[in-house]
């Protein structure tokens, strides 16, 4: 079956992709065989580069018109070398319901040449160890913006040389001067910043900057797609490689024309196929400041945290932000993760035995499902208690407990054989365990199927330590 598209996407039969596999079947990829890994390789399971026969020299052609193939809509370009480094772009469609989303948002934080030495290496440090923990994963920033606002050479060199010794982050240099962008990549000439910006009036001394120092370099044209597009073929032509894509961010009155620009961008990719509109995009929520006023600090954060919230919805590949507050940056990464999670899996946790604190023979056993927001929320209610507790997590495909219950994903039978497996049995000396309050339409049948006596617990797992308290004897 030959490739079409829908909504932008290249619908692609593994058949089409085996027939230019090796077919050795030889194991290496993980996979059963080249069929299977065919399969998953047009569902995006699996990197092409996993089949090692592909990639001998033989082989060259079939792997390129497999990349082609591939391609997404959206190219993605690398900022920065090494483990710290950061993709961007690389998206296949335009809304998130068709496929998954790949490379969240990156977000940088600004410093900039006139800050004192002391406030920049605070702010790059503050940047580097920001950490949150959100149903089992670690939420980081990604990327330090530093800005000439001095309009001197030697102070933007020092400060990006300064900001290089802090931290691995990826830069983005901002400066629309050559002079000044040259000699902030001269203090980090191997370190492959995103360079800002090629406009249509420096464009050509701004290329010969990304192509001499091999960087990628963002091509900006406010508020005018035209001039846009016709300055990213223009450095296209010229020989830069990796281009991202500014159409301006306004706040106030901006506000429906950025979100314009942006639409308009990635449908002509996904959904147009134009190749040009297909790069990745920068957003500028930090203008929130430049229009400040008479606003108070706290509210002009909370203008930037929409904006950028209203930016990584309408696909925005980058976004620099100003404030580094926790309480500001949180609704936006929390945001990120929830948008570029995989719409057609469940987010789960692995199903188990968990153990909190130094429980005894004597101690509770609970169990709950593996959607990750239950087990985190039961988790952390249970650890912040000082329990000493088991608790069982079974696996319901991912689905909340009255969920799981109604639809038939959590089940008796499939409590009892968690309970089993869980080697529970050898670690207390009763048989007692404490069910969900949702879930105590089925405590009957557990109780059957597991010789296990069930107790029912609350419906909230805030009142766990209340219930242990209360009702709990072994």
């Amino acid at each position: 079956m030959a490739e079409k598209k829908k909504g932008g996407l290249k619908e692609l039969s593994p058949i089409t992709i085996y027939k230019n596999l090796p077919k050795t079947n030889c194991k290496e990829c993980g996979q059963e065989n080249c069929m299977a890994f065919a399969t998953k390789i047009v569902n995006r399971e699996v990197d092409l580069e996993a089949c090692k026969p592909l990639l001998k020299p033989e082989n060259a052609k079939q792997y390129a018109i497999l990349k082609e193939l591939l391609k997404p809509a959206v190219k993605e370009v690398t900022i920065g070398i090494g483990d710290k480094a950061k993709k961007i772009g690389g998206k296949l469609v335009m809304y998130r319901h068709e496929f998954t989303y790949k490379n969240p948002t990156a977000i940088a934080i600004d410093v900039t040449d006139e800050m004192p030495e002391s406030e920049v290496v605070s702010r790059v440090q503050k940047t580097d160890n920001f950490s949150y923990e959100y149903i089992g994963n670690t939420l980081k920033l990604d990327l330090i913006a530093v800005r000439s606002t001095s309009d001197n050479a030697d102070k933007f060199k020092a400060c990006v040389k300064k900001v290089s010794e802090t931290t691995q982050l990826p830069l983005i240099l901002v400066t629309l001067n050559p002079a000044i962008a040259e000699a902030g990549l001269m203090a980090a000439p191997k370190a492959r910043p995103l360079l800002y910006a090629a406009t249509t009036t420096n464009w050509k001394e701004m290329a010969e900057l990304a192509i001499m120092y091999d960087a990628p370099l963002v091509a900006s044209a406010p508020n005018d797609l035209n001039a846009l597009i016709s300055l990213a073929k223009t450095l296209q032509e010229y020989g830069v490689k990796d281009i991202v894509l500014d159409p301006g961010t306004f706040a106030n009155d901006g506000l429906a024309d950025t979100l314009n620009n942006f639409t308009m961008l990635r449908r002509a990719a996904t959904k147009g196929g134009e190749e040009l509109a297909g790069l990745p995009l920068l957003g500028i929520p930090m203008v929130a400041w430049a229009n400040k006023g008479d606003l108070a600090d706290d509210l002009v954060k909370w203008r930037e945290s929409y904006i950028a919230s209203m930016l990584i919805t309408r696909f925005a590949d980058a976004i620099i932000l100003h404030s580094n507050d926790g309480w500001n940056l949180l609704p936006t990464v929390v945001l990120r993760q929830n948008i570029y999670t995989d719409p057609r899996k469940p987010v789960a946790v692995e199903p188990g035995l968990k153990v909190f604190g130094t429980p005894d023979e004597n101690s509770p056993v609970m169990f709950t499902s593996n959607f990750a927001l239950t087990f985190y929320t039961v988790a952390s209610d249970i650890e912040s208690s000082k329990t000493n507790a088991y608790l069982i997590v079974v696996d319901a495909e991912g689905a909340a407990i009255d969920a799981g219950v109604a639809g038939r994903k959590l089940t008796a039978e499939k409590i009892a054989d968690a309970i089993k497996a869980s080697g529970i049995e050898n670690k207390v000396k009763h048989r007692k365990i404490i069910s969900p309050g949702k879930a105590s339409r089925i405590s009957g049948e557990i109780e059957e199927l597991s010789g296990w006596k069930v107790l029912v617990g609350p419906r909230d797992s805030s009142e766990i330590a209340k219930y242990i308290i209360d009702k709990w004897q072994p």
